[in-house]
């Protein structure tokens, strides 16, 4: 059996036509019923003022109190209270005696009775208005002496009926009742294109799932761990959630939404990506300690509203990227290694074959020799394992690209002397990425040379030690003039290989900047570009450490 769905509320834009239609008619009708009240008001008053008009005028004329005085009054007054009523537009004239018997009205068989109303005000010499129902109805009267001397000789009353007076607020209420009506509809028109407009805005929801989708909206947007940021048509933030201020490394989102990108003081490849009007697509960038993966959409309905920017947190893999690039490197040195090796043991495989033993004793000794020659150097220079096995690996890398790399001798780094916040990921990216752009450099050179040094010296007067890499090559250098352009991300003299070009010195001024240390850049004795790296190490150095704060300075 299936149950009816309960009926879905009113969309927020119908509730408030309704309202807003409900407050029209209120307040019209309000208007409208206080307009009749001050109207009718308004019009007794002034029925009060014009039959006091006409009755004083009345009891102030000559031809009156000369008729009173005659033996017949009625015989000239009543066609003269006619005449009036007619001019004056009153309903009624009553001329009387002091004792209220009637002189004139307009029904002749009222003359002579006695006037139906209040006259003692007038006999005390003092004219007044009143509401009295009389002969011809509920009438607005005016009552006034008529005065011979100091004597009151007659009276005078002239009224207005009711009914007229409410026939002529009937007519204004008539003419007001349709401008209410077309403010009504005025307004219901507005308030029916205001709400449609609405409507369209808010999808036809009530208020009930706007609040719903609001909450979701919040839950979300900070649930989600990458970095969500949207700009508007001003490239002002708009919206940025807890993961886009902590890849950024901006402030509170108070402080952040409002202001321009310009403003945030981003590194300024990744603020042209957020300016651009183009959309980006996995671009990668650096701050100052994160690789972040930047895509860009336009946001626009047939003009640009603001651009959605979602930034992914890549160090961790770019880092891991870095160690197998290392990794692979290795491999490669070991495989060629194995090749040589292979070489080599076929030649003393022939030499005994040929029965030349002692030749064969004698180059296979010299063979290994040459190479425990140069682990021991390494090993000797270099204790610390990850950075002996890197630059062992480096070593067979360079040399079969027709390189040359050496440990200097002044070179030395015992195992246990880095600290634990020294971590060695970054120690494999910095030495790693200097080796390499120093190998590109020095490749292809008359006596293609690469020279390391690595050791420990005091900063000043024994107070913080830190950690000196530098990296020589016999390159043709860099140019002053891009002194700090080599450190950017995508900038580079050599030919794009497919995975890119330029981002190697710029994650390696990365790392540095993360370990508060100093990435410098200067020409060699010899020619080349020599890159100096110092790491504090956050306690003096010891007696066994050697300071090279003088005579290491000079390059490899």
């Amino acid at each position: 059996m299936r149950f009816p769905a309960p009926p879905r509320p009113r969309s927020l834009a119908g509730q408030l036509f309704a309202m807003q239609a409900v407050l029209i008619a209120v307040v019209v009708a309000g208007y409208a019923l206080f307009t009749y009240l001050s109207d009718r008001g308004q019009a007794e008053d002034a029925a009060g003022r014009q039959v006091t008009a006409v009755a004083r005028s009345i009891a102030d004329s000559p031809s009156v109190r000369e008729a009173i005085g005659t033996a017949d009054p009625t015989a000239p007054l009543q066609p003269y209270a006619l005449q009036v009523q007619r001019d004056t537009g009153v309903d009624f004239v009553t001329i009387m005696n002091p004792q209220g018997i009637r002189w004139t009205h307009p029904d002749t068989t009222q003359i002579g009775k006695e006037f139906l109303g209040h006259i003692g005000p007038a006999l005390r010499g003092r004219s007044f208005t009143e509401t009295y129902t009389g002969t011809l109805g509920p009438s607005v009267r005016a009552v006034t002496p008529v005065w011979q001397g100091n004597q009151v000789i007659g009276l005078v009353s002239a009224g207005i009926r009711v009914e007229a007076i409410s026939e002529r607020v009937q007519e204004q209420v008539t003419a007001m009742t349709g401008v209410a009506a077309g403010a009504l509809a005025l307004g219901g028109v507005g308030t029916y294109v205001v709400n449609a407009r609405l409507r369209r805005h808010t999808h036809g929801m009530n208020a009930s799932e706007l609040s719903h989708m609001h909450d979701y909206h919040q839950a979300t947007l900070h649930a989600v761990r990458e970095g969500l940021l949207m700009l508007d048509g001003q490239f002002r933030v708009a919206l940025i959630n807890d993961g886009g201020r902590e890849l950024l490394g901006v402030g509170s989102e108070e402080e952040v939404v409002g202001r321009s990108v310009a403003d945030l003081q981003l590194p300024a490849p990744l603020t042209g990506a957020l300016l651009a009007s183009e959309p980006r697509v996995d671009e990668v960038h650096l701050t100052a300690d994160r690789v972040l993966v930047v895509n860009t959409s336009p946001v626009s309905g047939g003009e640009r509203r603001g651009t959605v920017v979602t930034l992914r947190d890549v160090t961790e893999l770019q880092s891991l990227m870095g160690e197998l690039d290392s990794e692979r490197g290795f491999t490669q040195a070991l495989r060629s290694q194995a090749h040589e090796a292979a070489n080599r043991l076929h030649t003393v495989v022939s030499l005994i074959e040929l029965g030349r033993a002692d030749e064969a004793v004698e180059f296979a000794t010299a063979e290994l020799e040459l190479a425990q020659a140069l682990t021991d150097q390494v090993v000797a220079a270099v204790g610390e394992p990850v950075l002996a096995a890197l630059l062992l690996g480096k070593t067979a890398q360079a040399n079969e690209r027709g390189v040359e790399l050496v440990v200097a001798p002044e070179s030395r780094l015992d195992d246990g002397l880095l600290p634990e916040r020294l971590p060695a990921r970054d120690l494999v990216t910095i030495l790693g990425n200097l080796i390499d752009n120093a190998v590109d450099a020095a490749q292809g050179t008359v006596g293609a040379r690469v020279t390391v040094t690595a050791y420990t010296a005091d900063a000043a007067e024994g107070s913080r030690a830190e950690l000196v890499l530098r990296v020589a090559d016999s390159g043709s250098g860099v140019d002053p003039a891009h002194a700090e352009l080599v450190f950017q991300r995508g900038f580079t003299t050599k030919p794009a290989g497919p995975q890119g070009r330029g981002l190697g010195l710029a994650l390696v001024r990365q790392a540095v900047t993360r370990q508060e240390g100093t990435l410098t850049v200067a020409e060699g004795q010899e020619g080349g570009a020599v890159f100096e790296v110092r790491l504090p190490l956050g306690r003096a150095a010891g007696p066994a450490r050697r300071s090279r704060s003088g005579a290491a300075r000079g390059g490899a």
